[in-house]
């Protein structure tokens, strides 16, 4: 059925290379001036669903729909979409300006025209000045700025970006986040947005689809996928959990076969059992390591095998805990989020 509302919607979408399913009944609908983030780990199908959104790709099967009309089997060219690279793509022959106006040269629009709206574009990615520097001349992040400047130039309804930040070191990744953001803000536009960083989506995104093995695993907001994982790979990919399995979970209330979920931050570590909350539940293991981050300490919990991790401030660390001795790991009964798989 057709999302009418849908900027871009995959319908039951599939793309296979011989026996390989790269992309494998893929249905999500993403809405106008959404920033919608595709996350998972290489080889998940996440830019191939770029891919045949941007139409470099077409389906094996199923629909791709841009503002409703069916562009399964249209050429990139006419799709009112435009891409950014993480490898930016520039001319280096070319200055500046003359990348940013090049795709509306190309299509025919006047010098004087192209030049503004050019400028127009440097200056909404913070570039103004910049114009006559060729693209050697810049820093990795300035270039990354050329290279959404000229995506932007052509008012697409929709803004792809493959990785676009893969090349940058962290702090300029950070620094690019916020000026994603704020570009995203001032454009009004959807963005899809392809990482493997959780930190990334999680940071800058009004959703998330969490990608494994060419399957959307569950499409929720930042916040959601966090506290309320619907599986374990969700879990364990999306900022890292403690999964309790088999007589494990079973002893914290979980349905026989199922697994649970407990952030290492929702957990609390105490020399005894007489020193448990009374409105907490918890078990008891043997403390194998400490690890101290700073703000945080790290405690790894031995319990008959299988490690749990607990993360306490570094101000507020338990008395009388030392590695080797027996602790209680304890939390609220509504930390444990019950997974389907």
């Amino acid at each position: 059925m057709t999302n009418a509302t849908a900027a871009i919607e995959l319908d039951s979408v599939c793309r296979h290379y011989g026996d390989v399913k790269a992309v494998d009944d893929v249905s999500v609908a993403i809405q106008p001036g959404e920033f919608f983030s595709l996350l998972g780990p290489s080889g998940s199908g996440k830019t191939t669903c770029l891919r045949l959104i941007a139409g470099f790709e077409h389906p094996s099967s199923g629909t791709v729909r841009l503002a409703g009309r069916d562009v399964s089997n249209i050429p990139p060219y006419e799709r009112d979409v435009n891409t950014v690279f993480q490898d930016y793509a520039l001319f280096p022959h070319l200055s500046v300006i003359e990348n940013v106006e090049y795709g509306l040269r190309a299509k025919g629009v006047s010098g004087s025209e192209a030049r503004q709206r050019a400028g127009t574009a440097l200056e909404q990615v913070a570039l103004s000045g910049f114009g006559d520097r060729k693209p050697s001349q810049l820093s990795g992040g300035q270039r990354q700025r050329v290279a959404l400047a000229r995506a932007v130039i052509n008012k697409p309804s929709v803004l792809l970006l493959d990785e676009p930040l893969g090349a940058l070191d962290l702090r300029l990744r950070e620094q690019m986040q916020v000026e994603l953001k704020k570009l995203h803000r001032q454009l009004g536009i959807s963005f899809v947005y392809v990482t493997h960083d959780q930190g990334e989506a999680m940071s800058m995104s009004d959703r998330v689809a969490v990608f494994a093995h060419g399957r959307i695993e569950q499409v929720d907001s930042p916040r959601a996928l966090y506290q309320k994982p619907a599986t374990t790979f969700v879990a364990e990919f999306v900022g890292g959990s403690n999964i309790l399995r088999d007589g494990l979970a079973q002893s914290v209330g979980a349905v026989s076969g199922n697994a649970v979920s407990i952030r290492p931050e929702q957990i609390q570590v105490f020399a005894s059992q007489a020193d448990l909350p009374a409105d907490h539940a918890g078990v008891r293991g043997v403390l194998a390591d400490i690890q101290y981050h700073g703000a945080t300490c790290r405690y790894e919990v031995d319990i008959e095998g299988h490690i749990l991790t607990a993360e306490m401030p570094s101000h507020n660390e338990p008395d009388q805990v030392r590695v080797g001795k027996t602790v209680q790991l304890a939390w609220l009964a509504s930390h444990a989020v019950h997974l389907n798989t």
